[in-house]
């Protein structure tokens, strides 16, 4: 059933405020010393100096689009003085295109410190460590802020690294013009003053992000690839709303948390096709923000198993407290898990002894066959872990790292993952990953608030063929 759009959703389901800057905070389109700082910021970047630059236009030469802005004339000349500078070249002529720079728009909820929007986009205005180094073969060229609070870093980011700060998603990807102007989009829907409901679920505007994105699109006949970070939705409805529009326009379109790529303890990976008897998913923290990050980094590894993925059948939410009765009608499960809680540096007899109330246990029962429980150990484990035990009876552990330095390095490869998409114009990996663990979430957290009642949930016999995408410290960045 057709959703309502956010602009007739109630408001308790819905944010309804936007805080915007001061108006003069907002880039003067019109200013050609703007213009002239963006072209040299481009040729610096591929070692040409402003000094350097000299071209036979002695005068800015600006033509006018339909919507009155002011742009480079047809020959792309564009000229300024500083120091002396006389710019013939408009942006991108005289690079290679494997050497030139994507560009691409970013659309975020908040943009302060530490948030997912500077873990992501500082990489690409100040490289991989954040710390001026090299950095991916993007650039940032508009960006569009839903919240704005207090400590926003947005603003001063846009005079000083000369991005176009937008008022709205469409300006965000077409620059004030009646085409898409970007290579790509950068959704980022994570932090921010936001509603909860009854779930428990943080109501994030990923979708009235997406539908404002594809709708410009698509009335610019025009698409690009968009990367949404962590679950779609995070409503299954929405999710489920978001994929088919993609399919609907063809847009190249990647989802999903950055633990799957991040570095692991121990190194280990599991290889394409391997037999799996059975497998457990060790969590901790919030059972939203957090189950998504568990669930992902357990399908990342789950997907591998011979006969590919081919969905979830039934999903079951207990409490905690329950982990103990559970494993005495499971008992060839108790090494398993033992071995995952040590992974995540905890132990079973821990979690038996004081459980809590704001963990869970997760059960989900696969198409195949295989049946895996996930211990959201919230109050012991300390980090998100997996065990694998395979049909030859060998049993392995291995924790995702969530290291600070430098800079939440793992955003820096799930960033490599989205630049390889703006490039190529394909997914680096498949969405349905993520769309498989964003309705598993969804549907588990209906059964705990339903009274734990198992849900069989056919809409999630969700069959992909996955891909050996690499984890840090692979690829090189």
């Amino acid at each position: 059933t057709p959703l309502a759009s956010p602009a007739t959703r109630p408001d308790s389901l819905r944010s309804t405020s936007r805080l915007s800057p001061p108006d003069d905070a907002w880039p003067d389109p019109r200013s050609a010393s703007w213009l002239c700082t963006d072209l040299h910021k481009r040729l610096a970047v591929h070692g040409t100096s402003a000094r350097a630059c000299r071209g036979a236009a002695g005068t800015l030469q600006l033509g006018r689009r339909r919507d009155g802005v002011p742009r480079s004339a047809l020959s792309a000349r564009h000229g300024c003085d500083s120091e002396g500078c006389r710019c013939a070249a408009g942006p991108g002529e005289g690079l290679s295109a494997e050497n030139a720079k994507k560009k691409v728009a970013a659309i975020v909820t908040i943009y302060r410190k530490f948030s997912h929007a500077d873990v992501l986009l500082g990489k690409i205005l100040r490289g991989w460590e954040q710390a001026g180094g090299p950095g991916p073969n993007l650039e940032l060229v508009s960006l569009y802020v839903d919240q704005f609070p207090s400590d926003d870093l947005s603003v001063g980011l846009a005079k000083e690294h000369g991005f176009r700060h937008c008022k709205t998603i469409r300006e965000a990807l077409t620059l004030g013009s009646d085409t898409i102007a970007v290579d790509g989009v950068l959704s980022i829907g994570e932090h921010g003053d936001y509603p909860w409901n009854e779930l428990g679920q943080h109501l994030y505007p990923r979708r009235r992000f997406f539908e404002e994105i594809a709708s410009t699109m698509e009335s610019c006949g025009k698409v690009v690839p968009v990367f949404n970070d962590k679950h779609p939705g995070p409503q299954w409805e929405d999710a489920k709303w978001m994929y088919d529009r993609a399919k609907q326009l063809s847009i190249p379109w990647m989802a999903g948390s950055s633990l799957p790529v991040s570095y692991r303890d121990p190194e280990i990976e599991l290889p394409m096709g391997s037999a799996i008897e059975s497998a457990v998913g060790i969590g901790y923290s919030g059972l939203d923000v957090y189950g998504i990050h568990t669930l992902e980094f357990m399908q990342s590894l789950l997907e591998r198993r011979k006969s590919a993925e081919q969905g979830v059948k039934k999903v079951q939410a207990l409490p905690l407290a329950k982990l103990g009765a559970w494993l005495e009608q499971h008992p060839r499960m108790v090494e398993l898990v033992q071995a995952g809680l040590q992974s995540a540096k905890t132990d079973l007899a821990s979690v038996l002894k004081t459980p809590g109330e704001e963990g869970g246990l997760f059960l989900l029962d696969y198409v195949d066959g295989l049946q895996v429980p996930v211990v959201m150990a919230s109050g012991h484990a300390k980090g998100i872990a997996a065990a694998v035990k395979s049909t030859d009876g060998t049993v392995w552990a291995t924790r995702v790292e969530e290291r600070e330095q430098p800079y939440y390095p793992h955003f820096a490869f799930l960033l490599k993952a989205i630049e390889t998409m703006i490039h190529s114009g394909k997914p680096s990996y498949p969405v349905e990953r993520t769309m498989l663990t964003s309705g598993v979430l969804d549907r588990l957290l209906r059964s705990r608030q339903q009274g734990n009642v198992p849900i069989a949930t056919p809409e999630l016999s969700i069959a992909y063929q996955p891909v050996a995408y690499p984890h840090a410290p692979a690829p090189k960045l």
